[in-house]
């Protein structure tokens, strides 16, 4: 399907064109539609599948086409991390060029200057606000913000958010805004939390269910089995062999990015860390250097796993195994995009063996092993457990302590809406302001060196667009779209 066949606002349509968007993803195809109707929304895709336009584009529809009230914050978009809040406000930026549109971003991390600047936003209204739920709750407290009057309600990342342990805040959120308003969730997987909180803040749901798909055919993915004291080493052997160059790291926690990120600095590599303990100005500037090439190794938690958009990442090391073997696919996925090719490797310890064994049982399939380098030790197998459930063969890991095992592939589903075949465009890898920037923020893709073309039966794309994106209650004229994609 295209978005042209879809009942969308003209002037949305014509940033769209510029954008080179033509065909619906999957996710945006099955889910525009029902949000268009005022129909809540579950939406269960994974990062990368434009679920970014899959709300945003029928939100700003029915924004412009409905009578709603100027000095109200009409729809509230609550995301888990700042990054993934800015990255949002960029395809809104894009979204809206043509449009008289207004959007905030609140997130944490700035400067008292910063914090007035959102609360005047606030108080004026929004057409769109884009925030995270720890600086909501701050502005709620203080009475700065008011949602009594807002229509729309959106959760993306919700799983990640409450891995994060935002329930209570979201609640509180959710409690200040009217009942009858259109509430839109969108997850990467559907744990029984979630399904919990869509029971409690939702009505009638339509759900749309996205297989998970298995990492892209152009990742060589393979796992060093060794003991917790010998990766460090492991990371530098991998080094040895291929120069790191454009290279994530996934530690699983903040402490071991820091000291690992310690480590290979005294090795003499070009690294730099990035976790929730940063200020937002470190934070904007390691991504910043990331992205230019000047740092060649990023250590980092799983806030770059989701909602990050670097298209030329070589190699993905995996530190620990992660815990949820869905979060493995969003990782690796960091490898490997716009059809090219990539590596990623997995370092499993002793505490590991158990989420291996969860990764393999959604991938269907066994990770190919490595020899371990010269100088590092294979673990021991572990012994079968007291209660029986334990074994599993040597070098690929039994289970510990009658654990359960997880995964299985999740298959796709869609309740009251059947599902339909649609592909996406393929993209590049600029993350430029304004049309450009949602672009690259949405998940749909267009080919590199290509200028946009214009859209004939409206005569292409007009000058002076009047779309209005504000951050911080300061309006802002996006930047035209370039000359080439």
């Amino acid at each position: 399907m295209q978005f042209e066949d879809l009942p969308l606002n003209e002037d949305l349509l014509d940033a769209l064109y510029d954008m080179r968007f033509e065909n619906c993803t999957p996710v945006q195809e099955q889910c525009i539609p029902p949000i268009l109707d005022g129909r809540d929304v579950i939406g269960i895709a994974q990062t990368g599948t434009g679920k970014t336009a899959a709300y945003l584009l029928p939100v700003l529809t029915l924004l412009k086409e409905k009578a709603h009230d100027p000095s109200a914050v009409n729809c509230l978009v609550i995301a888990p991390t700042r990054e993934l809040a800015r990255q949002i406000d960029q395809a809104l930026q894009g979204f809206a060029y043509y449009m008289d549109i207004n959007g905030v971003a609140i997130y944490g991390g700035n400067d008292g200057i910063r914090y007035e600047q959102e609360r005047r936003s606030l108080s004026t209204g929004a057409d769109i606000v884009v925030a995270t739920p720890g600086r909501l709750i701050t502005h709620l407290s203080l009475g700065s913000a008011d949602f009594s009057r807002t229509t729309h309600l959106i959760l993306d990342e919700a799983d990640r958010m409450l891995d994060m342990g935002f329930y209570e805040d979201i609640m509180t959120i959710v409690k200040a805004m009217p009942d009858d308003r259109q509430t839109i969730l969108f997850s990467a997987t559907m744990p029984p939390k979630i399904a919990e909180l869509a029971r409690g803040i939702m009505n009638n749901p339509v759900e749309v269910s996205i297989a998970v798909s298995k990492p892209a055919e152009g990742i060589r993915q393979s796992v060093y089995l060794c003991r917790e004291a010998d990766k460090t080493r492991i990371i530098e052997h991998i080094f040895t062999l291929t120069k790191p160059e454009r290279v994530i790291i996934f530690a699983g926690s903040k402490l071991k990015v820091k000291e690992l990120n310690i480590s290979l600095k005294r090795a003499g590599y070009n690294v730099e860390a990035m976790h929730s303990d940063l200020e937002q100005p470190e934070r904007d500037r390691v991504m910043a250097g990331f992205k230019a090439r000047q740092i060649d190794i990023l250590v980092a938690t799983d806030i770059v796993a989701r909602g990050i958009d670097i298209d030329d990442i070589t190699l993905v090391v995996n530190f620990d195994a992660p815990r949820d073997a869905e979060d493995y696919v969003h990782r690796v996925g960091r490898t490997a995009r716009a059809g090219r090719e990539g590596r990623a490797v997995t370092l499993v310890g002793e505490k590991d063996r158990i989420h291996l064994r969860d990764i393999e049982k959604l991938l269907e399939a066994e990770i190919p092993r490595e020899e371990l380098p010269e100088g590092c030790v294979a673990p021991s197998p572990f012994a079968p457990s007291r209660e029986g459930h334990g074994g599993g063969r040597s070098g690929h890991g039994g289970r510990q302590r009658g654990g359960k095992g997880r995964g299985g592939r999740r298959g796709g589903s869609r309740k009251e809406m059947a599902p339909t075949k649609a592909t996406a465009s393929s993209a590049s890898d600029e993350t430029t302001p304004a049309l450009s920037a949602a672009t690259a923020a949405s998940g749909n893709l267009s080919a590199e060196g290509e200028k946009p073309r214009r859209r004939k039966h409206r005569g292409g794309r007009r000058r002076g667009g009047k779309g209005r994106s504000r951050d911080a209650g300061t309006d802002v004229q996006p930047t035209p779209a370039p000359s080439e994609a």
